[in-house]
């Protein structure tokens, strides 16, 4: 016996629909505007300016509290210093000849780097080449080398600039090989699915693939080169007929000329800030950065 269901005959009412107004102290704000302190924070710039601020005034103070300018001269005396060295062109004509010999050495370093690499990713045996070479010679400190250079090139700037490639070759050599091997087989069939072959696929996938890589061995090799190249200049002093910053420090400190020493220090240090924070942080920003490959 089955139950038969009575047909609805009643219509059913459609829900009214309840819209409820947000107060306005509960809304939500999603933009909210950032304070001056916290805008400040947020530039880059200014907070390395703080901090070199910062150990400045702890270098004047300790100066100042040790009362020794023979020992330790004050930042403001070094600054002094600094600024008779430049107006007497003294200063900049020594940084010249340091950063002429420096590019010479960088230079032949870039290329005999890119060349191990070209022969690395073009064959095995070039990746044993550069592989073997790299366990070997890496580890070297470059300065050791200068007695020997100074018997193959003499007394002068080509003992100087060997030094410096092998500073520079390994470090960039070992960072570019790396960031070649680092680009995915999906990135690469991209680019031969577009057509590209050889340099251009090289150019147009594998170098912009591997540049963090490469700009992290530019790096490294520039700091490696400009150590290298004042520590040789201290050693060894003269190259190239006229000394340079090595050269300067080296002749002050025989004089006793403490705040001069420091000046030439402080030299060093700011080109190397200027190079770092301007020069590749340049190039950072036009090829990583705009490729999206750093925030």
């Amino acid at each position: 016996m089955t139950a038969t269901l009575a047909p609805l005959t009643t219509p059913l009412s459609p829900r009214p629909e309840i819209v409820r107004e947000t107060s306005a102290a509960g809304a939500i704000s999603v933009e909210q505007r950032l304070s001056f302190a916290e805008l400040a924070y947020r530039q880059s710039w200014l907070r390395k300016v703080v901090v070199l601020a910062v150990l400045a005034a702890v270098w004047e103070a300790y100066g100042r509290w040790l009362d020794n300018p023979l020992l330790f001269p004050t930042f403001s005396a070094t600054v002094e210093a600094f600024a008779t060295a430049i107006l007497s062109s003294e200063i900049p004509t020594k940084a010249l000849v340091s950063l002429q010999t420096l590019a010479i050495g960088y230079g032949i370093g870039i290329g005999l780097a890119a060349l191990l690499t070209t022969l690395a990713i073009g064959s095995r045996i070039g990746t044993d080449l550069l592989e073997t070479l790299t366990a070997m010679f890496n580890p070297l400190p470059a300065i050791a080398l200068l007695p020997l250079a100074l018997i193959w090139f003499g007394l002068g700037q080509g003992s100087v600039v060997f030094v410096l490639v092998h500073s520079v070759l390994w470090a960039i050599a070992l960072n570019t090989h790396a960031g070649f091997r680092s680009v995915s087989n999906t990135l690469r069939m991209v680019g031969l699915n577009y057509g590209l072959r050889n340099l251009s696929l090289v150019r147009a996938i594998l170098i912009p693939a591997a540049f963090p890589s490469i700009l992290t061995g530019l790096k490294v090799g520039w700091a490696f080169a400009w150590r290298t190249l004042i520590a040789a200049e201290l050693v060894f002093g003269v190259s190239s007929g006229s000394g340079g910053l090595g050269w300067y420090i080296f002749e002050n400190r025989n004089a006793l000329e403490t705040t001069n020493v420091f000046a030439g220090l402080f030299t060093v240090i700011l080109i190397g800030l200027f190079v770092e924070n301007v020069i590749f942080a340049n190039i950072e920003k036009k090829t990583i950065r705009r490729w999206g490959m750093q925030h």
